[in-house]
């Protein structure tokens, strides 16, 4: 399983993205892999992983790039980010896929975790490149990032696949009452969707590395559903 660490441009500045292929000749189908707070740290290297020995190409994009590295704090570097710029960090990931002689362009499909998960959400209406999209916990999609842009809640009408949701029951962002809104506004809007809710478990329930948030039972059942959505979207749709 080749993995491998590459720098892209998005308009005149690098992003590196984190990349795995799996094993043969392909082509394969692809996944952007969005990453949770913390950035692309060992959590996201391991999921790109997954992907990989799981029959997907993997690549989770570095969305802090523009910032100051000095920055130490997770929260003060995601309340630096904006819609747009994360749009096109994305597409520029989106192209690098799409021209890999390993990887099949037209199956691609995108996951986040955290604040990735909002990112899930946007992209699945900014890019209709994307055959399925699964969120894990993906809080603040009713908000913007910028008083000049909109949530990525007000672009719901324009999602063009397949959305599968990942909730904690004991989370609090996303919430239950944030859940229910999200289900009525696809169904509303006739966008396949599927949710899935696991007792017990809080945000954060994927990322092994944090002993106080992780729930085993959560992450394993999780993990072979979101799979199994991308296969029938992407590599059997």
């Amino acid at each position: 399983m080749p993995t491998l660490t590459v720098t892209i441009d998005v308009n005149g500045q690098g992003m590196a993205l984190h990349t795995a292929l799996p094993d043969g000749d392909g082509p394969f189908p692809g996944i952007v892999v969005i990453q949770h707070a913390p950035g692309v740290d060992e959590f996201l290297h391991v999921m790109v992983g997954r992907l990989a020995e799981a029959g997907f190409a993997a690549a989770a994009p570095d969305l802090y790039h523009r910032q100051d590295p000095t920055v130490a704090s997770a929260m003060e570097k995601m309340k630096l980010l904006r819609d747009r710029e994360i749009i096109a960090d994305v597409n520029a990931t989106v192209e690098f896929l799409r021209a890999h002689p390993a990887i099949a362009p037209e199956r691609l499909g995108i996951t986040g975790f955290c604040m990735g998960g909002r990112v899930v959400y946007l992209m699945a209406a900014a890019n209709p490149s994307f055959r399925a999209a699964v969120a894990y916990y993906g809080g603040n999609i009713m908000v913007p990032w910028d008083e000049d842009e909109n949530a990525p809640f007000s672009r719901t009408s324009e999602i063009d696949c397949p959305l599968m949701f990942h909730f904690g029951a004991d989370d609090t962002n996303p919430s239950p009452e944030d859940m229910r809104k999200l289900d009525d506004a696809l169904t509303s809007h006739g966008k396949p969707h599927e949710f899935h809710v696991y007792q017990g478990a809080g945000h954060a329930f994927m990322n092994f590395t944090n002993a106080e948030r992780y729930r085993e039972d959560a992450s394993t059942l999780s993990w072979p559903r979101t799979l199994q959505f991308f296969r029938r979207h992407i590599v059997e749709g």
